[in-house]
């Protein structure tokens, strides 16, 4: 390894974390800000998210008297570590740090962790609304995993070589480019699919079920204030950002610079910055629009959606790229 290679993954691995962090809280901000205009209120100022950061670190961090200590205390660290570790393996206009041949199967196991790091930690709060909220996380985390897993065993299907399920390979290997018509209806309903899920993956409206305010008072987040909450709040936006940053390498993986005629470093930040507003736009359709327009489902309409309703979308996108895979073999 040259010292090159060797002072931009020394880069990476600071700066990364820090950007992720600072992104995922603009986002929210941006999120709370459209969503208020698309119900005629002024809301927040997009800076808001960060004055709630400060202000939290700045609170005191009271632990519940029956709690288990150390779980409680660890599963906010836990949900904001796992939620950037996301971001190392997913192509961000650039190769990604963590590159590999099975990262896509990866990826889906490390979402798993902040959830369950939610769910732990309402548990070990000893308190019944977050014993709820957390009974409701698990629930809707079973319900979404399903049709999620369909949508990217569908991708990795498609693709030929031993590399489908390399995120890297996928971002470089657009599908839209290679499907016939109905692959293209496949991949629409794909990511038709994908995009019902991402509030459900993120816990927002109408799949926040486990925080419900006016049914069990913020349900796993109940008993936590001060540090932990904040790790939490920021472990959120985070979130957001990588699974934008997912759903931006499957289905938009395109670059910018080939149309400016840029190279070198100068591609990199002109396809970073592309691949930022890209996911802004995702962001926009997949949980602002989504959030402002549908009321809070309740837990047993989010079963019945993501298991039915979504399962079959993903189930019939994955049948048509199926087919037209067969149409392409055979008329080839």
């Amino acid at each position: 390894m040259n010292g090159e290679f060797i002072l931009k993954l020394v880069l990476e691995c600071i700066l990364l974390p820090f950007f992720a962090i600072f992104f995922g809280l603009l986002l929210k901000g941006i999120d709370r800000k459209l969503v208020a205009r698309m119900q005629a209120r002024v809301g927040p100022p997009i800076r808001q998210p960060f004055l709630d950061v400060i202000k939290l670190f700045s609170k005191e961090n009271i632990v519940p008297e029956h709690a288990v200590k150390w779980i409680y205390n660890a599963m906010p660290l836990v949900c904001l570590a796992s939620s950037i570790m996301v971001l190392f393996y997913i192509p961000l206009g650039f190769p990604p740090l963590l590159a590999g041949h099975g990262d896509l199967v990866l990826v889906l196991y490390i979402l798993i962790i902040p959830s369950l790091a939610m769910i732990a930690g309402g548990f070990a709060s000893s308190s019944p609304f977050a014993t709820v909220g957390a009974q409701r996380e698990m629930v809707t985390m079973i319900s979404y995993e399903l049709p999620l897993s369909i949508v990217i065993m569908s991708i990795a299907f498609y693709l030929p070589g031993s590399n489908s399920f390399s995120l890297d390979f996928i971002s470089s290997h657009p599908l839209w480019n290679s499907v016939g018509v109905l692959g293209f209806a496949g991949l629409i309903l794909l990511l038709m699919s994908l995009i019902i899920v991402t509030p459900g993956e993120l816990a927002k409206v109408p799949f926040d079920v486990a925080e419900a305010e006016t049914e069990i008072a913020e349900g796993v987040m109940v008993e936590y204030s001060g540090r932990n909450l904040a790790l939490f709040y920021m472990a959120d936006g985070v979130k957001i950002f990588a699974f934008a940053s997912l759903i931006v390498a499957i289905f938009f993986p395109y670059s910018i610079s080939p149309l400016l005629n840029l190279t070198g470093l100068y591609a990199d930040i002109a396809n970073f910055l592309f691949f930022i507003l890209k996911v802004v736009i995702v962001m926009i359709f997949s949980v602002s629009i989504i959030r402002a327009a549908v009321a809070r489902y309740r837990i047993t309409s989010v079963v019945t959606g993501y298991w039915v309703t979504v399962a079959m979308m993903a189930l019939i996108g994955l049948l048509l790229l199926m087919w037209d895979m067969h149409y392409h073999v055979r008329w080839s």
